[in-house]
């Protein structure tokens, strides 16, 4: 066996090393569990930056509107514009809910390259309530949502509670790959770098904090000029001493039709974003790759002996893939195509190489350079 042979034959056993760790560790998470209804419900205020809308919108923002959480709720709904599609789906459902305390917010400032972020911080001055809830546009929750992520904080060391999503509404084969990526891989390698590390970072669909730890690094402006705004918010936290938590509730994220071009770009973006923020441990992430090496290796000697191993190892791949999705589903019927997860595989080995050699992202409609940190600067 040559010297090649060898190294692709380490990097075959590592990658099929660490995707039994990283199924082990997601297996243990109590995912979906839900606790006990507490006694006290302090007040919630949730923010909730809008941009444009789609056939999943009116679902999604009447998923919060009908909480069923024992304290008060304000929800706030953020736009840029009064011109913005979405205007007319939010007045209807407020209408719709006329005893719900939530009104729409034209946020007309922009203090910086990310839109969103803008949003949060002019609705940040009209929240009352200490404890905040931000969510992302697309994500429908379930009735419980709120008493489920909000329950942490109150252990005084927890400083922001942030829950996995998952791709609920897959219509179509690029849909479908992201899907693997997202309810297979994505929750699964978060908490494999929990096992490793406390959490340092948030994911968008959900995230619970404290107003009082908000103001302490300057609130949502301090973010204004960053893409991955959820990331900031959870290191700022995980800087100033507190804990970063993962609920096991879990939201479903429903979006609008999209073709191999979008998804492609929504992944580059997020592959870029990830590079950015985390250089290193996203270059190492190669390593992980379960279809790669084995391939590689059967490229490299095509014998009987590493046909067979790359097969298994590849087999192996497909079936863990394929229950940790059923667990994020809770999903008992029938498999998913068992090529999509290598396929998901070799596609994001492109993506990996293609985070290191650009920085440009498109994102809602516009196109921006990350620059050294995970800041932005919007292109002409």
């Amino acid at each position: 066996m040559g010297v090649l042979t060898t190294m692709l034959a380490a990097l075959a056993a590592l990658s099929g090393a660490l995707g039994l760790w990283q199924w082990a560790v997601a297996w243990r998470f109590p995912l979906h569990r839900r606790l006990p209804r507490p006694s006290v419900t302090p007040g919630v205020t949730l923010l909730k930056p809008l941009k444009g809308c789609d056939t999943e919108t009116a679902a999604c923002l009447r998923s919060w509107l009908r909480q069923d959480y024992g304290g008060p709720v304000q929800i706030l709904f953020g736009v840029g514009s009064e011109d913005d599609p979405v205007c007319p789906v939010a007045r209807e459902l407020l209408t719709e809910f006329p005893l719900a305390d939530a009104r729409l917010v034209v946020c007309r400032e922009s203090l910086g390259a990310n839109a969103k972020v803008s949003k949060l911080a002019e609705l940040e001055r009209d929240i009352r309530h200490e404890l905040v809830v931000v969510s992302d546009a697309d994500v429908l929750v379930p009735p419980d949502f709120l008493t489920n992520l909000v329950a942490p904080l109150a252990e005084p060391a927890v400083g922001l509670v942030t829950c996995f999503y998952r791709l609920a509404n897959p219509v179509n084969l690029a849909m479908r790959w992201e899907a693997v990526a997202i309810n297979a891989d994505f929750w699964s390698q978060v908490l494999q770098a929990q096992s490793l590390r406390p959490l340092d970072f948030a994911l968008g669909a959900g995230m619970a904090l404290r107003r009082r730890e908000l103001r302490q690094f300057g609130g949502f402006a301090a973010l204004a000029d960053y893409l991955a705004d959820d990331y900031q918010l959870g290191r700022r936290i995980a800087r100033n001493g507190f804990r970063v938590v993962l609920s096991p509730v879990v939201a479903d994220c429903r979006e609008a039709a999209q073709g191999w071009r979008q998804v492609w770009r929504h992944q580059l973006r997020w592959a870029r974003t990830i590079r950015a923020c985390r250089p290193a441990p996203y270059f190492f992430s190669i390593l992980s790759n379960a279809t790669l090496w084995p391939l590689l290796l059967l490229a490299s000697a095509p014998r009987l002996e590493t046909a067979g191993a790359a097969g298994l190892l590849i087999l192996a791949r497909v079936l863990m893939a394929t229950a940790l999705e059923r667990r994020m589903l809770q999903y008992q019927g029938p498999l998913f195509p068992g090529w999509l997860a290598p396929l998901k595989d070799l596609l994001q080995a492109i993506l990996w190489v293609m985070a290191f050699t650009g920085a440009d992202v498109q994102w809602r409609g516009c196109r921006y350079r990350i620059v050294q940190g995970g800041k932005i600067v919007r292109l002409a």
